[in-house]
């Protein structure tokens, strides 16, 4: 774009913001269930390990229900509809969970919750990445990330807090004594409650952000386009932005997706690198310690309350490093990142899997987790939607970057409903050694094929990689 174009900052961070408000409702959600995770097991006397790993990991049986409708639908109907739908399933799902009688109901309004969240970790970064100008793009889906992690922190937060609040609780109470104090039978009902408040306020604000211009060019209505883009950034940006967008679509359909498109060759091998990419997001292993930290703790030699303060300090990690990326994902690029992020965590999962075979508890295994998350925070967390909002076709970018996220999904759901019997079978030592081998494997696979997209216009990067 040219230099001469003077942007409409606060207009643009305005609908960002808005957009990234899902992202935060993710990561609140994502995470509300480590927390909730000591007391509403044994409200509902949960004790075999396909129960734990169930109760866990049902909210992503949704999260794929979520991402599959985005195939179909985010192209059909928009960004913006679908990610009000959202915030319409996250109000639900929070006062759903919270008044659930049993385990069935429960799970019903997680996997809801879940829906909401498949659609928005998916359509919030893509939505912002096609509204954002080149030059700030990175930043601004890197700032939807920080959203995501800020919402990790506050659900962490708050479930620390409303877990103090049982002063009669003891410090190492057993499963049967939090299954008969105020704790088990109310605080992880007031941990799920409290996400009600963003949820409503993310889906009324929704009504008031504009449709994403590339999507409206691509479905015909280009004066609406254009209105928005002229709000953004005046007139000639306008102009320059439609005549790009109408180059790449220029000799295709504009109205609706043709998924034969999805099997060319080319648009396969970048969809082959976008879910690789989820796949080792979620196999990396990190979100074990997110969803798992209460047992991780506990096996370190935490008691309840140290642990449920050191899962706070492991959200506080994942927000601060979150700024690594804002700072540096659009100056040093994203390949350059993620390969930092791999082999940084093959090591520390090396180093994580010897403290727990020569039995070291304590600080050291902290610091190492903690060392870990960091690493993931600022290169896969938040480079993985990054990468996927640039690298895919105006043709199917919707449909192609669902099936991304639904492979993310996919990843998140087997990694962490299986994790309670691996863990049973390997021993943690084992388990958290094959995560770095699995890391090790992305470092390799992404070094070979993973192609640099910073400062580069979505047009651009289509021409280069997938017409070239």
């Amino acid at each position: 774009m040219g230099t001469d174009i003077k942007y409409n900052q606060r207009y643009i961070w305005l609908i960002s913001l808005t957009a990234a408000l899902g992202g935060f409702l993710f990561g609140y959600d994502w995470v509300v269930i480590g927390g909730a995770k000591p007391f509403y097991e044994p409200y509902f006397n949960i004790t075999l390990p396909s129960q734990q790993g169930w109760g866990t990991s049902s909210a992503l049986i949704g999260c794929m229900i979520g991402a599959t409708l985005c195939i179909w639908l985010s192209d059909k109907l928009g960004r913006k509809k679908l990610l009000i739908f959202s915030g319409l399933l996250f109000s639900i799902s929070a006062l759903g969970t919270a008044w659930s009688d049993s385990f069935w109901w429960f799970n019903f309004h997680r996997i809801m919750g879940g829906v909401a969240m498949g659609i928005a970790l998916n359509l919030s970064p893509l939505y912002i990445a096609e509204i954002a100008p080149p030059e700030k793009r990175g930043m601004l889906v890197t700032f939807n990330q920080l959203l995501v992690m800020i919402g990790v922190l506050l659900a962490q937060v708050i479930n620390w807090q409303i877990s103090l609040i049982d002063k009669e609780l003891p410090d190492s109470a057993t499963f049967d004594q939090i299954a008969s104090s105020w704790a088990g039978n109310y605080a992880w009902r007031w941990m799920f409650a409290a996400e009600f408040i963003p949820a409503f306020f993310f889906f009324v604000l929704m009504f008031f952000v504009p449709e994403s211009a590339r999507w409206l060019v691509k479905n015909k209505e280009v004066q609406k386009a254009k209105k928005v883009l002229t709000k953004i950034g005046g007139e000639f940006y306008a102009e320059l932005s439609i005549s790009e967008i109408n180059t790449t679509l220029s000799k295709e359909k504009l109205s609706r997706v043709n998924f034969k498109d999805l099997f060319h060759k080319n648009i396969l091998k970048i969809i082959g690198i976008g879910v690789f990419l989820s796949f080792l997001q979620q196999w990396s292993g990190v979100n074990v310690v997110i969803y798992y930290a209460a047992d991780i703790f506990q096996a370190a030699g935490y008691s309840l309350k140290q642990m449920m303060l050191n899962i706070v300090v492991v959200g506080s990690v994942m927000v601060l490093s979150v700024f690594i990326t804002i700072f540096t994902v659009d100056k040093f690029g994203r390949k350059k990142l993620l390969l930092i992020g791999t082999s940084s965590m093959a090591f520390l999962y090396l180093l994580i899997g010897l403290t727990f075979y020569h039995e070291i508890g304590g600080f050291v295994v902290v610091f190492l987790v903690l060392a870990n998350v960091m690493f993931y925070s600022f290169t896969l967390a938040p480079l993985l939607w990054v990468v996927l909002s640039e690298i895919f076709p105006a043709r199917v970018r919707g449909a192609a970057m669902s099936i991304a996220a639904l492979a993310h999904w996919v990843g998140n759901f087997t990694l962490i409903f299986s994790f309670p019997t691996i863990k049973e079978s390997l021993g943690w030592a084992n388990n958290f050694w094959l995560y770095g081998l699995i890391c090790l494997l992305g470092f390799v696979v992404l070094k070979m094929v993973l192609p640099e997209t910073k400062g580069k216009t979505l047009e651009a990067i289509e021409k280069q990689f997938i017409r070239k």
